[in-house]
């Protein structure tokens, strides 16, 4: 009995920085070395591979194995035998100690053996070696039956909680295979009765499978409290466990609901745990605060904010064309009527008659803060809404926009808030057409995220007009230029390309030429094949990689005048990247080459 299929360590699973299971593992095993000298008894991808190991070292070395006469107790003129002597003499001159833990390496490759009869007997000894237990998890989804049945009588004898919560991540792994639903179920029955403390370490594993089964048994059972809950959902990277936890906290938000539950959740790194916050706001008698979360840099929250706001009978519309129009006032950073992107002051720096090297694609301008009295949180300017990293122990603000000094005289007549970004997108989430207007003078805000989101706000609200947009494709930040790309590729074709073929250009920032090579390849006619064919020796190796695949892709356009003579010339700049038979192909499709 072989079983017929090797399972796959889990793609998910933790590093592990210890020596690869390999026949060398196989052999000091044989020779009687203890397992726990030979392998990481704690990683669970161990036994996995000492498992797969064991049977790619009996094809070529079946000798080296303990065989069934061994196990049972009988002797053969096999290896086996040998060790059995050696465990024997092991045994009158160390003592009893030392011939158990020679024996256990025998038994653990018995039951990795790819003979079922070989397994099936190692388990019968296997109940007297605790240390074994790992292996009676891999052997109670064997695909053999008499192997199966036994092991999973063993297990459940076996496992208690604090087996249970050590071997977690072996059993999860191992339930992964056809027949590995047993260890799975077993494991949660044994959790559902212990102390919900006893999860503590599952909850804060390195591999985030157990952690889910740990937060979903835990959830289930109510082991958490909401307030653990909501730190769950907002300190945990797994998005499973953020929406699971945040869920769950916040169906326990009443009235009387404190600041332990609100604010892990509004201060979250992650939208998700900030939005059930928001959404909590309104159970929680506080729906007045989801004001400030409507200028999130997260469209979630924002749209969780609106719900929020509209329950109280206020509409959000007002308040983002209010916000619009302070950031708008050229008091306030804007400049109306512009349409054009402001390029930030520079230093000048003297000419040394040498050609500038281009200058890194942070493309970033200090953004004018608001006096508060209170520390500023750095805010990066790239215009995509990238957060700052906290340290350990540290919570984040609720990010909406700024709070001014109160009597400063400074703001819309709300008084005591300075919107953000988000005000500039969530405007555009709920306005009409007609609101474009607040949003074509903050194309030339100096502040790169309301750049790029007054870009993304009129592609939104489908008012983009590629004369006025077209400058923005050299603005210093990547995220507006990003967002200028993006929008203009509808009219890609009204552009002018020896404009954008300009672009391509390694004088500027990689951000600027992979958009100018996207609106290109958006092109009619012959400009994408020759913007691709523009780039297939560009010395970076991300452009080239499209490049040429643009240039696979390339077939002649229905409106290609045929015979083109500059169709012909560029295919021949091409020859390494097709075959004879297709470039002639290629060439006939266009009509020349005859």
């Amino acid at each position: 009995m072989t079983e017929p299929t090797v399972e796959r360590p889990a793609s998910d699973a933790p590093l592990r920085e210890v020596p690869a299971v390999t026949e060398a593992t196989v052999e000091r095993l044989a020779s009687g070395v203890p397992l726990r000298d030979v392998l990481d008894v704690g990683a669970a991808g161990s036994w996995t591979d000492l498992d797969v190991e064991v049977r790619v070292s009996a094809r070529y070395r079946p000798g080296l194995l303990p065989g069934l006469a061994w196990v049972e107790g009988r002797s053969g003129p096999t290896v086996s035998s040998l060790i059995a002597a050696a465990v024997g003499r092991l045994r009158r001159e160390r003592g009893a100690e030392s011939a158990v833990e020679s024996v256990e390496p025998l038994l653990a490759l018995a039951l990795c053996h790819p003979d079922g009869r070989v397994r099936a007997a190692a388990l019968a000894r296997a109940r007297e070696y605790p240390d074994l237990l790992p292996l009676i998890v891999v052997r109670a989804a064997d695909w053999a039956e008499p192997v199966r049945e036994p092991a999973r009588e063993l297990l459940r004898d076996a496992l208690d909680v604090d087996a249970a919560v050590a071997l977690a991540p072996l059993i999860l792994l191992v339930g992964r295979r056809d027949r590995g639903d047993f260890g799975v179920r077993l494991l949660g029955e044994v959790l559902r009765r212990a102390p919900g403390e006893r999860l503590g370490p599952l909850y804060g594993s390195a591999d985030r499978t157990v952690r889910r089964f740990a937060h979903r048994l835990a959830v289930a059972e109510g082991f958490l409290s909401p307030a653990e809950l909501a730190r769950a959902a907002a300190q945990d990277g797994d998005a499973v466990i953020q929406d699971l936890c945040a869920e769950a906290a916040l169906k326990t938000v009443s009235g009387d609901v404190g600041d332990d539950v609100l604010r892990p959740l509004l201060t979250a790194r992650n939208p998700r745990a900030r939005s059930c916050g928001v959404t909590a706001l309104r159970r929680a008698g506080r729906a007045a605060e989801a004001e400030r979360f409507l200028t999130d840099r997260s469209a979630v929250v924002r749209a969780c904010a609106r719900y929020v706001v509209r329950q109280l009978g206020t509409d959000p519309l007002p308040l983002y064309r209010a916000w619009c129009s302070e950031l708008g006032r050229p008091e306030a950073g804007g400049e109306r009527e512009t349409g054009q992107a402001r390029e930030p002051k520079r230093e000048p720096k003297p000419d040394t008659g040498q050609a500038r090297e281009p200058q890194p694609e942070t493309g970033r301008t200090r953004e004018p803060q608001p006096e508060t009295g209170q520390a500023r949180e750095p805010k990066p300017d790239t215009g995509q809404g990238r957060e700052p990293e906290l340290e350990a122990g540290q919570e984040r603000e609720p990010e909406a926009g700024h709070v001014r000094k109160p009597g400063s005289g400074q703001g819309p007549e709300r008084g005591s808030f300075v919107p953000g970004p988000g005000a500039v997108i969530g405007l555009a989430e709920c306005g009409e057409r007609a609101d474009a207007v607040l949003l074509w003078p903050l194309l030339s805000h100096p502040v790169p995220a309301v750049r790029a989101r007054a870009v993304a706000g009129l592609r939104l609200l489908d008012v983009v007009d590629a004369g006025r947009l077209r400058p923005l494709l050299e603005d210093p930040a990547p995220g507006v230029v990003r967002e200028a790309g993006l929008a203009l590729l509808p009219s890609a074709q009204e552009l002018p390309s020896d404009w954008l073929m300009e672009r391509l250009g390694e004088r500027w920032p990689r951000y600027v030429r992979v958009a100018a090579f996207r609106l290109l390849s958006a092109g009619a006619g012959i400009v994408p094949l020759r913007a691709a064919v523009e780039l297939l020796e560009d010395p970076d190796p991300k452009l080239r990689g499209w490049a040429e695949q643009a240039v696979q892709r390339w077939h002649p356009p229905a409106g290609l005048p045929s015979g083109e003579a500059e169709v012909e010339a560029l295919l021949d700049r091409c020859t390494h990247l097709f075959s004879s038979y297709v470039l002639r192909r290629r060439k006939w499709e266009a009509g020349v080459g005859h």
